[in-house]
């Protein structure tokens, strides 16, 4: 699946804006565990919080559900920061190679001037220049709990896409017993129903 360039990012971005009043925004990243059944001499590797063994399936989702960005593989022991690290997405958006629109400023939040266009994520991730998570603490001023809210709403979307997913793809409710390598592979069914889910 290849990744979005900029046309492409800013049309994702007008559609946060339009359907949940999220400027700047270029997608909701998260990461999903896909239980299966553990390869032989895997040791820890594939093993899990939840104690089942999975791989991690990141991705990223557009405003309509769409998948724009998938990475199929992280060993599960690995959390959603950990998969992003390890992710050749995860290393574009730390180098700044992923070609996202230009900064730009927000109508009505002049004052703030350029701002750049991000990802949203939860607290597994971390805050970095084009990816935002939500402010931690109980204890927030009102604007802060605004803007959180705001993101939540936003970045639910690939919640909801991961349901999806698994509702059309019921296999993700049970062991997956296919090899690792198989599953993973461009060219595997998994694969190919993702890239499906992701046309617009």
């Amino acid at each position: 699946m290849p990744v979005p360039q900029t046309e492409d990012w800013r049309a994702i971005a007008a559609g946060f804006q339009e359907r949940w009043n999220f400027p700047n925004c270029v997608g909701a990243i998260d990461g999903k565990h896909v239980v299966i059944q553990a390869p032989a001499n895997s040791g820890s590797l594939y093993f899990n919080y939840k104690s089942t063994h999975s791989l991690v399936l990141l991705a990223v989702v557009d405003a309509q559900y769409l998948f724009r960005v998938v990475d199929v593989g992280g060993f599960g022991r690995s959390s959603d920061s950990g998969s992003l690290r390890n992710s050749a997405f995860g290393e574009s958006l730390r180098d700044g190679s992923l070609q996202l629109p230009p900064d730009t400023v927000i109508p009505g939040a002049e004052r703030l001037g350029l701002l750049p266009h991000v990802l949203v994520g939860d607290e597994a991730f971390p805050l970095l220049d084009n990816l935002l998570r939500p402010f931690p603490g109980r204890h927030l001023t009102r604007e802060k709990r605004m803007f959180n809210y705001r993101l939540s709403r936003a970045r639910l979307v690939v919640e909801c896409a991961f349901g999806i997913l698994s509702s059309q793809w019921r296999m993700l409710r049970r062991v997956i017993t296919t090899s690792p390598e198989i599953l993973t592979s461009s060219d595997s069914p998994f694969y190919l129903h993702l890239t499906f889910l992701s046309s617009p």
